[in-house]
């Protein structure tokens, strides 16, 4: 199923990164263009910016005057949340407060009366900033959007809260959000049957996009749901059920998190006699833990639980550096990310998993600019490693899995710097000449395959779908001038030792 969403809004650092009509990104060839009133948003031409004005023309008006009295040049741009709610109400106006458009606004879920304490603070702070983008000054004024009152405000906060999705590029990276009503009804489940998807498929055009894309990652029989889910999957049980109580006012119990099992392999360890089993997680009120497998116990638990403490503390640290301060995320996750390894914690399991995912996005963005073979080989052993910890916690065709293995094939497949050569090369990861272009052949294969799933066969897998493929002819054409040179030298070497008696 593919719609547009009734609204959608850019974040503020892909404002100038990304159409705010279509959110294609910016042409290679001109660049965006600007509003010249606003300065704010950015269109890939005058077809989008026209497209774009019925609605853009209350919201201009309200950037210039938000900018104007923002006390510093950081906060000029309200927040992607009060430009979204700000697109709501203005579109409620222009569709008609008993359209059909706007009654769909209305229906959706709102979580007012179950709202946790620590929610009441943000949700009061969201309320004051959108009165104050959408220049009222009275409780009356508010009136023409459909808002009678303040607690009319707080259900349209609170319907906004609990039914937003974010807005992705075609490779999954947030660029922003969007309201889907319909898409909305689809409950939670943390093993979904479906995900949602930008793929950008190449049938629609510029003018229909962003479209939301409802994809079925396995057969759904007749009278069963169909299932999203709401939270990151990969995160462990108490994860997401702090997040769906705090955000969505409810506690899952869905199969996965109501069934037991011996091990999560998001909270596990390896078997410490090596036997290929896993162990789960100790505590604090229970440290002993004993491999599934062999039942052999886990020695130094206090060890594991300090690895496992600081490895929380270096992610949220390196995640909040990643972009105010790339060098010292880079520096904490290459120091944490041993120390888990060497505890015996597994690919799959957080927060090992969410480290090495973040290690490779710092490594790529510093690829440009320092490529080296040391480099670009650590970026693809990250790589490899991130997409083997998925392999255990996704269905084939997720689309997180998949575009996992299309950035490690799309690694690999990079020109080495400089090849090791002779005893160097032996036996090492990656491999290196021929056997590292047939793995990236191979790991861009498997993602189309899974590509196909997640992002929709009809669409060929969306764009990234269609790079994907384009990579794969290219890898073809290249192995074959390397199987071409091969047998060639390999026949003038037969010429060679047999003499010319032989022809």
């Amino acid at each position: 199923m593919a719609m547009r969403p009734h609204v959608w809004v850019l974040s503020a650092v892909n404002l100038d990164q990304y159409c705010s009509a279509c959110a294609g990104p910016a042409p290679a060839e001109g660049g965006l263009k600007r509003c010249p009133k606003c300065k704010t948003v950015r269109y890939c031409n005058s077809e989008c910016q026209n497209r774009d004005w019925a609605w853009h023309k209350r919201e201009c008006d309200a950037l210039q005057k938000w900018a104007a009295t923002a006390p510093s040049a950081e906060h000029a741009i309200p927040g992607e949340a009060v430009r979204c709610l700000g697109r709501i109400l203005w579109g409620s106006q222009k569709e008609g407060l008993d359209s059909p458009w706007a009654q769909e606004i209305r229906m959706m879920q709102s979580n007012r009366a179950s709202l946790q304490p620590s929610a009441f603070e943000s949700q009061t702070h969201l309320a004051h900033s959108v009165v104050r983008y959408l220049g009222v000054s009275s409780p009356q004024e508010l009136e023409p959007y459909g808002l009678r009152s303040a607690g009319d405000l707080v259900d349209l906060i609170s319907r906004f809260t609990t039914n937003t999705f974010t807005l992705t590029a075609p490779s999954l990276t947030p660029i922003g959000i969007c309201v889907a009503p319909a898409v909305a009804l689809a409950n939670h489940s943390c093993d979904p049957n479906a995900v949602i998807v930008f793929p950008r498929s190449p049938s629609a055009s510029s003018a229909k996009e962003p479209l939301l894309h409802v994809v079925a990652l396995r057969e759904i029989a007749v009278g069963k749901e169909v299932r999203i889910s709401y939270v990151d999957t990969t995160l462990p049980k108490a994860l997401r059920q702090k997040e769906l109580k705090e955000v969505y006012s409810f506690v899952c119990q869905c199969k996965l998190c109501s069934r037991a099992v011996p091990a999560d392999p998001r909270e596990a360890l390896w078997c410490p006699k090596r036997c290929g089993g896993i162990c789960p997680y100790p505590t604090e009120d229970d440290p002993l833990t004993r491999c599934v497998k062999c039942n052999a116990p886990i020695g130094d638990t206090d060890a594991v639980l300090d690895a496992l403490r600081v490895g929380e503390e270096a992610l949220d640290k390196a995640t909040a550096l990643q972009f105010r301060d790339p060098a010292k995320a880079k520096q904490l996750t290459s120091n944490i990310i041993p120390i888990l390894t060497s505890a015996g914690v597994t690919p799959s399991s957080h927060p090992l998993l969410a480290m090495t995912r973040l290690h490779q996005e710092l490594l790529i963005a510093d690829l440009p600019t320092a490529l080296s073979q040391e480099t670009l080989d650590e970026t693809v052993r990250t790589a490899a490693k991130y997409s083997a910890g998925l392999q255990s916690l996704l269905p084939k065709g997720h689309p997180v899995r998949a575009v996992a293995l299309g950035e490690l094939g799309k690694l690999l497949a990079v020109d080495e710097p400089s090849p090791p050569s002779g005893s160097d090369a032996a036996g090492r990861f990656p491999p290196s000449g021929p056997a590292r272009l047939k793995l990236a052949y191979e790991s861009l294969v498997k993602a189309h395959e899974e590509l196909l799933i997640g992002f929709g066969k009809a669409g060929g897998g969306g764009q990234l779908g269609r790079e994907v493929r384009e990579a794969i002819v290219r890898l073809e054409k290249e192995l074959g001038v390397w199987t071409s040179g091969i047998r060639n030298a390999l026949e003038d070497t037969r010429a060679a030792r047999a003499g010319p008696s032989s022809k």
